[in-house]
């Protein structure tokens, strides 16, 4: 019997883990003399909304690097669903449920928007190495695709090349990619970078959508504090490799540490 749409690439329901979802346990990762992390601990239970914000330098991208798998920290461990990942390849890391978006918009522009998502359908099917698919199995690849379509408002656009939409659709089209590859945690990197004001209302609707109603575990980093008070249920912040303070969005515009270093007296 063919799974359904929705099923392809899906796994078998995971188990919930005992403690934290996400755990990153005294990380840090030094480039040189550069410490870019430094002595981290953080954790994240699933099911939440979470933003990271910092100034430039703060260490952000690298911590994302350090979940993604893009290199593995100086020192510390990394622990996701109760399995420790610290050496574990980003392949693997995908494979557990970690999908990661980048500041820098990576798609494939040549290709229909229909295209692009069917490749990660496919990657996430395990059948893009096959030299044939059955007629059952085009069959789920296409509603699975034309269900992200759906799922992203993209419905209209799935034939236009890439590479020839406006920037926001770009970053939807990435990210439609990212769900194509079912993540257990969805790692956004400056979701709205680039984007006018209405292609960030979009973005901001879609990201809250998928969190409330799909139930997502989203950690994203943000410099728009409109946007990480307006949907985070929790924030944590970083200064200098470190993290300075964690809490809810009312705990973290109150705290005087985070005033002084990064939201100035307006927060």
């Amino acid at each position: 019997m063919n799974a359904p749409a929705s099923q392809i690439g899906r796994s078998a329901e995971p188990v919930p883990a005992a403690g934290p979802f996400l755990l990153m346990d005294n990380v840090s990762r030094h480039f040189g003399t550069l410490m870019a992390v430094d002595g981290v601990t953080f954790e994240m239970n699933e099911g939440e909304l979470r933003a990271v914000i910092g100034p430039n330098g703060a260490g952000k991208t690298t911590f994302f690097n350090l979940i993604s798998g893009l290199f593995p920290p100086t020192s510390g461990r990394v622990v996701f669903a109760g399995e420790d990942i610290t050496r574990q390849p980003i392949v693997r890391r995908v494979g557990a449920g970690i999908v990661r978006t980048f500041q820098i918009t990576e798609i494939m522009p040549d290709l229909s928007v229909f295209e692009n998502i069917r490749v990660g359908v496919e990657t996430a099917a395990r059948l893009n190495t096959r030299p044939w698919l059955s007629r059952a199995a085009r069959a789920d690849v296409i509603a699975r695709t034309e269900e992200l379509i759906g799922l992203v408002d993209l419905a209209g656009k799935e034939d236009r090349a890439v590479g020839e939409l406006a920037h926001g659709d770009q970053r939807v089209v990435e990210l439609a990619l990212a769900l194509s590859l079912k993540p257990r945690l969805l790692l956004l990197d400056e979701p709205t970078a680039g984007m006018g004001d209405h292609e960030t209302d979009q973005m901001v609707e879609l990201v809250r959508r998928l969190h409330r109603e799909k139930g997502v575990t989203i950690l994203f980093i943000e410099h728009d504090m409109g946007i990480v008070f307006g949907i985070a249920e929790r924030i944590t912040v970083l200064d200098q490799g470190r993290v300075l303070a964690d809490g809810t969005p009312d705990m973290i515009s109150a705290n005087p540490r985070v005033r002084a270093a990064y939201l100035g007296t307006a927060a």
